[in-house]
């Protein structure tokens, strides 16, 4: 695990006199991601940088940016490649000699046997650049369910890219200009959907996804793997699935478990992070370390039930009530997610990875099993609202609630006639805009009140239209839903949270539920094998109930959250009505200041809009931070999260790897 940056010359003219300085500055901005080592390579029209987080083969040798042995291939790879030992027996069988005991290399060779299809034997979270000299080709590759960040920008002819969209913005001539169109789907999604980003010109390379550049030519990412379709799944007895799972999680959970560096597990106290200590214990010569974080509102703790899995399996149990200092956070925050994020659960995860990072390097988490087994209330509310269900594609749909939507106003007098039109309109209108209700921060109609300004000509285009593909590719709505988290929520929200989050502190996360051949496994379950009857991630929970508490396995789903409603009506007030309805907020003209006014009386007057104001807030701040400003790369959290003097050594001499 680590960060990664660099730059290729897309033109045959020669590179920036100062690219050098460049690469080092472009590493130096996320060397929090990788504390144990800078270091720079550069070739003709090339420069690969890397930071190191050390966990497999620790020596000097294992050290990035890594070269083939005849100096014609150099590799940066962020990440961690969890079958790396058998794609390296299958090597060596092959007359591959290897030099170290890392995965890094094993891509390097794999790549010298099979080309850029070397991507397909990787099991495991990754990113990387990759320069073939001899075929003056570059290569950015990232994992198939989008585990580690990428993203990339042609800059004057020169393809710059890095971990974080920091540091693309160290080199003279990117834009420091906001996307509208990429914060009008923000203010729907609390992220910023890939393969956009807030960024004018900055492009997110999407999970399983390539993108082959050669001089002269740019490309296009292209996707190399596709989970399987709601159409290829297949029932199968419910023992013969509970025993699969089984398997499944206990191979991935074992494969998670390999590192050189202290390990532990994030235990929330749900029945995905549950699940997953229960397997590391019974995998493990040693009592597994497990980190709980707690509020003192009790409707945000629970510590309680992370409590009765500690102890089933006799942990060594660390639990912390942590008080924030919510304008200190809030400020770290928008430093470190380099684009608007809203999830409020970046608080708590990024409190529990920086209390985890004080005993161990490497956590294992419960991220993917509510996309993997429709574990979010909000499926039961899908499955309760199949009545409503027209299954018809999105466009038809459109057409048809439009048609009864055009029905003459006048006749609405008429009871009759009137709930006709509205039930017409509701079973018709495609299922993304139904899914509204349960995902928008801002619904369609809530932006047309907000927008003014630049923001309005956004107004024609609905942020959910994007959905629409999964939805149609599914039988049914709640399975549609599922089919559309695991391609935009898993990756763009969740995931972002939880590298970032954890890579502040130089803390290495792994997730067994995203281990792609379980999630493969589990979309060929269908839809009522995952949540039976009532009871979402009912399948899951099942197959626990021989390893975990009966409270934990079926009591009400809490999400991992803060009380942001509280704060923004106490410590956090004064600050939010000055940012959002001050001079500079009303300069910048995107939003109707009237209207965000009485949104935040609304909110101070005892109603519950914490979920928008705090989107708002989240983004004026980005605004502020990385718009306002043009030299943020040099903010108070930058000193405070990352050594700006560190020294960045150069691996110059060709034919070695980095040492």
């Amino acid at each position: 695990m680590c960060g990664i940056a660099g730059y290729f010359s897309l033109t045959d003219r020669g590179i920036r006199a100062d690219s050098d300085e460049l690469l080092s500055r472009q590493i130096n901005t996320i060397s929090h991601r990788g504390p144990d080592a800078l270091q720079t390579w550069t070739g003709p029209g090339v420069g690969l940088a890397h930071a190191r987080l050390s966990i497999i083969d620790l020596s000097s040798n294992a050290h990035q940016p890594m070269l083939s042995d005849d100096g014609q291939l150099a590799i940066v790879f962020n990440g961690e490649i969890y079958n790396f030992q058998e794609v390296r027996e299958e090597l060596r069988a092959l007359g591959h000699v290897f030099r170290t005991s890392s995965d890094t290399e094993v891509i390097l060779h794999g790549y010298r046997q099979w080309g850029a299809d070397v991507v397909h034997r990787l099991r495991g979270m990754f990113a990387y650049a990759l320069h073939d000299a001899r075929e003056e080709t570059f290569i950015l590759a990232r994992d198939r369910v989008g585990k580690k960040p990428l993203s990339y920008a042609v800059v004057d002819g020169v393809l710059v890219f890095g971990s974080e969209i920091k540091s693309l913005l160290v080199w003279p001539g990117m834009k420091r200009e906001a996307d509208l169109s990429a914060i009008h789907d923000y203010l729907t999604y609390q992220y910023v959907p890939s393969p956009q980003s807030a960024f004018v010109g900055v492009r997110k390379l999407p999970p399983a996804s390539m993108l082959v550049v050669r001089r002269g030519r740019m490309g296009e990412p292209q996707r190399y793997f596709d989970w399987p379709t709601p159409a290829e799944a297949v029932r199968r007895p419910r023992e013969q699935l509970i025993e699969e799972l089984h398997g499944h999680l206990r191979e991935a959970t074992r494969l998670r478990m390999i590192a050189d560096v202290p390990l532990g597990a994030f235990l929330s106290g749900g029945v995905d992070s549950s699940a997953v200590v229960a397997f590391m214990a019974m995998q493990s010569e040693q009592p597994v370390r497990t980190f709980t974080i707690g509020f003192d509102e009790a409707q945000y703790d629970e510590r309680a039930y992370a409590r009765m899995v500690a102890e089933r399996y006799g942990t060594r149990h660390e639990e912390f009530v942590v008080r924030p200092n919510a304008a200190e956070i809030l400020d770290d925050l928008v430093y470190l997610y380099n684009e608007p994020y809203a999830d409020s659960s970046a608080v708590p995860s990024y409190l529990v990875s920086k209390i985890a990072r004080q005993h161990v390097t490497v956590v294992l988490n419960g991220d993917g099993g509510d996309e993997a087994f429709l574990g979010y209330s909000r499926y039961r509310a899908c499955r309760q609202l199949a009545g409503l269900d027209s299954a018809l594609p999105g466009p038809i749909g459109k057409a048809l609630a439009a048609l009864a939507g055009a029905a003459p106003r006048a006749l609405d007098r008429f009871k009759l006639v009137r709930h006709g039109r509205q039930a017409l309109m509701r079973r018709f209108e495609p299922r993304s805009r139904r899914y509204e209700t349960f995902i928008a921060y801002f619904s369609d109609a809530a932006k047309g009140q907000l927008y003014a300004g630049d923001m309005r000509n956004f107004l024609a285009r609905s942020s959910l239209d994007a959905l629409d593909r999964f939805f149609d590719a599914a039988p049914t709505f709640a399975w549609g839903a599922q089919w559309a988290d695991l391609h935009t929520y898993l990756p763009d929200d969740l995931l972002v949270k939880m590298d970032i989050a954890t890579m502040a502190h130089g803390l290495e996360g792994r997730s067994p539920f995203l281990d792609h051949e379980l999630l493969s496994w589990a979309c060929t379950v269908p839809e009522d094998q995952r949540f039976e009857g009532n009871e979402p991630k009912s399948l899951l929970k099942q197959a626990m109930e021989p390893y975990l508490p009966h409270d934990v396995l079926y009591r009400p789903k809490m999400g991992f959250g803060v009380p942001i409603d509280r704060w923004l009506r106490t410590e956090l007030k004064d600050a939010v009505y000055d940012l959002l309805t001050g001079e500079t907020a009303r300069a910048r003209g995107l939003f109707d200041i009237g209207e965000v006014r009485a949104l935040l009386g609304r909110h101070m007057g005892g109603e519950n809009w914490a979920s928008r104001i705090w989107a708002l807030l989240m983004l004026e701040m980005w605004f502020r931070m990385w718009i306002d400003t043009p030299t943020a790369l040099s903010h108070p959290t930058a000193a405070r999260l990352g050594d700006s003097g560190r020294h960045t050594e150069r691996v110059a001499v060709p034919g070695r790897t980095a040492a």
